[in-house]
């Protein structure tokens, strides 16, 4: 009887473990098959950085980057490092999460953001080499080394939500895309935005 018992928990424990792997394997392959949207996200997000940093946004759209850099600092001021990754975690997870969800009205949604996203990148870009040297810029390489990878993923996953108005058999296309875009963002999209957190926190705590 003790025997079955030991070998029922082994058992539970296998399948547990072939569980996870399966939806990583899921999730990796799923991943492949959306390669041209998350190529498509990079690209305009890193094109609309290099709109940032070169060319001189006009002045109104340069106050209002600059009130949300403020807005940003005044929310994070006095906040230890645990509750800088949290705040940071917070943020970030609720952007990435809108860009997947509100994908599903044509994709518009996670475009503009993604593109917004990058202006804004390029903007700050630019303000941290006229104050602090074209170096500055190493400084903000730590920041984006995981977050960037899961904002990709997410506006990708949720352009591609929105594709599913293209296809043949639009409600089970919208199915599989929903079940594989949320399976990525728990397995794969939340552990790199903890990662970036944690190191954007320690960051900032240490660099304040």
């Amino acid at each position: 009887m003790k025997n079955k018992k030991v070998r029922a928990k082994k058992k539970g424990k296998i399948d547990e473990g072939n569980f996870l792997k399966l939806q990583y394997i899921k999730s990796w392959n799923y991943l492949k098959e959306s390669k041209n949207f998350i190529y498509f996200s990079i690209l305009a997000f890193f094109l609309f950085a290099l709109v940032g940093f070169f060319f001189p946004a006009p002045e109104a759209v340069a106050n209002k980057i600059i009130e949300l850099f403020k807005d940003i600092l005044s929310k994070t001021e006095g906040l230890s490092g645990f509750e800088l990754i949290i705040f940071i975690f917070k943020n970030n997870i609720q952007a990435s999460l809108l860009g997947l969800v509100f994908g599903i009205v044509f994709g518009i949604y996670p475009i503009f953001a993604i593109i917004f996203n990058g202006y804004v990148v390029g903007f700050a870009g630019k303000l941290a080499t006229i104050n602090g040297g074209v170096y500055s810029l190493l400084s903000l390489i730590p920041h984006g080394i995981f977050e960037l990878p899961a904002i990709f993923i997410s506006f990708a996953l949720g352009i591609k939500l929105g594709s599913f108005i293209f296809k043949k058999d639009k409600l089970e296309s919208l199915k599989d895309y929903i079940s594989n875009s949320f399976r990525i963002f728990i397995l794969i999209v939340i552990p790199l935005l903890i990662v970036a957190a944690i190191i954007e926190g320690i960051l900032i705590a240490i660099l304040s």
